[in-house]
């Protein structure tokens, strides 16, 4: 007969624990095992028993492994499990828990195979590095230690003393700037609290201070992060421009500064963000070897690997970073942070992506997905990112596959089929995936209403595969109000044409479908009971969504010039056309997000032709939206003329009120009353934008935008 080849444990084995410092790893063993056998598991030892199989858990330099491995290995009769520390031993344990088929796919959900014994080769042996030292991962399940435990996960809510940017943190300008406004970036010949000016040496002596006290208040942090706000703001003041000329751009002064603060602390990791002007690295600057670089590539498309060929010039500044930055780490954006409900079909840029910051020598990533929002698909997301975080050369298709079986079971066919449809959809589009965008900018790509419906089926299938588990249906139904969320918001978007959430009654007046606004409301409960507390970055809640929906259906109307003929003569901005020019007269009023309905014109001036036909009607009213926190504003004036005769008559002209600032959200109406309205052929819409932004706003390559939603016609 062939000899035995693997090792065979079963509850009659032992667990040798070969000092205190192995001892809770080898408890946790002991927990997993016991609930495998269903029986006890023989008691935790520091003697091994020569005649017998065990397992052995042991802290030992022996083996001259780094503090970030471990290793695995068996000889003819036991298997050993070895690393430098403590936490390396336990995600040893872990490996070998995998190995058996343990599964942890979720905080709460843990899959515990049932046998009676468990095999290992024997003489084997396989030593254990991640592929980045540090592995810090943003989705709801990492809040969990355990879950974070299991799957190797850094943790950067305790690991940094001082977290992102940080500037308004140190020397906070509602403390300083009216006392000491140079201390603040000089830009655009003002003053800005947003940022710093990066050669006053009072800043870095503020700074320095701040970092101390922060250092003595939080000792244990690994990591202390001295950032730009998130703002483009940087200074231009006489010295500083005299740094950014020297060392390649405003970048340049603030590694100059940088350089100064770590001097202080040279044992002290302080990271910092490469984000925004300081994305490039400096030229011909030294950085300080105790700074740590976190390049943010937030602008990048999300459908796509990234490669030389679809993203070239980030791919030659992450190899100039390489050379550039003594530690490399990478700030990876992989949920649409303007919509957690909407599906994101990102999937397939995950594992390429890794493999080339891993060939950058990228040594730590950070990877903010949903925070504590169970956004969709957060429980896919955050597994196989987990495990790309520790080995980026996983089998991504096999162990997607084992994620979906043992989390959705029955389903899991169905919604592997809905996964692969929304990928195949987007991969056929060739459409830009934008992490700021959502669902009426995708209505014509990979949300299409048809696909939508095929996508509707597939999960109707799923849920009709687990409608007796109470816990799996559940999870589908999650994955179905990320469809319902699609649907309302292209809705919206399609006002009283097809897919619209308005029909047209017998006496022309818009109605909200039937049982439309119930599902809403339904839709808003689910999600609370998910968890599901916000629906974007800072977004609003479900219930405030639903109390959204109610102001929408209630701000309908039913006007003259619904559906006339609209020629533009200004072209407004490619992002902001929405249905083009029938969208001005579309009879569906834009409300809040710019995204929807809205039409944009950016640093130009909009004008318009609105062909009547001598249409009796002498009320003429302009719908616009004020949002400037994304530099949109009212117009500074409008001028109406008629077309009679073969000429343009002037007819009115009004001028807005002076801007003032004001961050809320805001639409606004300017109507024209004529009684000669009628007698023209045609109208003529001038609109004069803002000139320049206001100084509160005043930011480099931005300009002011008009948005205009509804032209109404009345006759009262």
């Amino acid at each position: 007969m062939m000899a035995q080849s693997e090792i065979i444990i079963t509850h009659k084995n032992s667990i040798i624990s070969k000092s205190d410092e192995s001892r809770d790893a080898a408890l946790i063993l002991k927990k997993y095992i016991n609930k495998a056998f269903a029986k006890e598991f023989e008691n935790i030892s520091q003697n091994k028993n020569d005649d017998a199989s065990e397992i052995i858990l042991q802290i030992s330099d022996e083996e001259k492994l780094k503090p970030t491995e471990f290793l695995i290995k068996s000889d003819s009769k036991s298997i050993y499990l070895i690393a430098q520390n403590p936490k390396y031993l336990r995600y040893a344990v872990y490996t070998l828990l995998e190995i058996w088929e343990f599964r942890k796919f979720t905080a709460t959900e843990t899959y515990i195979p049932k046998v009676t014994e468990f095999s290992f080769p024997k003489n084997s042996i396989k030593r254990y590095q991640p592929s980045f030292d540090y592995r810090a991962l943003f989705f709801p399940d990492c809040y969990d230690e355990a879950f974070r435990d299991w799957h190797k996960l850094d943790w950067h809510i305790d690991d940094f003393g001082i977290w992102g940017h940080s500037f308004s943190v140190l020397v906070p300008p509602k403390e300083y700037f009216k006392s000491n406004p140079k201390l603040f970036a000089l830009y655009a010949g003002k003053r800005n609290g947003e940022s710093l000016c990066m050669t006053n040496d009072t800043v870095v002596d503020l700074v320095e201070k701040k970092m101390a006290k922060i250092i003595a208040e939080k000792p244990d942090a690994q990591f202390y992060s001295i950032s730009q706000n998130d703002d483009v703001v940087y200074c231009e003041c006489t010295e500083c421009r005299k740094l950014n000329e020297k060392y390649g751009g405003p970048q340049g002064s603030f590694y100059y500064f940088l350089n100064k603060i770590a001097s202080h602390f040279p044992k002290t990791k302080i990271t910092t963000l490469a984000y925004l002007y300081t994305f490039k690295p400096p030229v011909n600057l030294k950085i300080a070897s105790n700074i740590y670089t976190i390049l943010c590539p937030i602008e990048l498309n999300r459908s796509k690997a990234i490669s030389a060929q679809s993203a070239p010039s980030f791919v030659k500044n992450l190899e100039n970073w390489n050379k550039t930055s003594p530690h490399l780490f990478l700030w990876d954006y992989t949920v649409q942070f303007s919509n957690y409900m909407s599906p994101f079909p990102n999937f397939e840029s995950f594992q390429n992506n890794y493999k080339l910051f891993e060939k950058n020598k990228v040594r730590g990533l950070f990877v903010q997905g949903y925070a504590d929002v169970p956004g969709d698909f957060s429980e896919l997301r955050q597994y196989l990112l987990a495990k790309l975080l520790w080995d980026t050369n996983i089998d991504i298709k096999a162990v997607t596959a084992d994620f979906l079986r043992g989390f959705y079971g029955k389903a899991a066919p169905h919604v592997s089929d809905y996964l692969k449809l929304l990928t195949e959809n987007q991969n056929k589009s060739n459409s830009y995936l934008d992490i700021y965008s959502g669902p009426v900018q995708a209505r014509n790509t990979f949300l299409r209403p048809d696909a939508m419906d095929q996508y509707d089926k597939l999960l109707e299938l799923a849920a009709d595969a687990v409608s007796n588990d109470t816990t799996l249906k559940a999870r589908v139904l999650k994955l179905r109000l990320a469809l319902e969320f699609v649907y309302f918001e292209q809705s919206k978007f399609y006002g009283k044409n097809q897919h619209g959430m308005f029909t047209v009654n017998n006496k022309g007046e818009k109605e909200v479908k039937e049982k439309l606004t119930e599902r809403v409301l339904n839709f808003s409960k689910s999600c609370n009971d998910f968890g599901i507390y916000e629906f974007s970055e800072d977004g609003i809640s479900p219930d405030k969504y639903y109390q959204e929906w109610l102001k929408i259906c209630e701000n309908t109307t039913t006007h003259l010039g619904e559906d006339l003929k609209v020629n533009f003569l200004t072209e407004p901005s490619e992002d902001f056309k929405g249905k083009g020019s029938y969208g001005l007269v579309d009879g569906n009023r834009g409300y809040k997000d710019f995204n929807i309905n809205w039409i944009g014109w950016y640093g130009t001036n909009p004008s318009f032709e609105i062909e009547t036909k001598k249409l009796n009607f002498n009320i003429l009213k302009l719908n616009f939206l004020e949002d400037q926190r994304h530099w949109i504003f009212p117009p500074k004036k409008i001028k109406i003329y008629g077309f009679k005769d073969q000429k343009w008559k002037l007819l009115q002209e009004k001028i807005y009120d002076i801007l003032t600032e004001d961050y809320e959200i805001t639409t606004k109406s300017w109507e024209f009353k004529d009684l000669s309205f009628s007698s023209f052929a045609k109208i003529k819409v001038l609109v004069e934008n803002q000139s320049k932004l206001p100084e509160w706003r005043i930011r480099k390559n931005k300009k002011p935008m008009v948005m205009i939603d509804e032209i109404e016609l009345y006759k009262k």
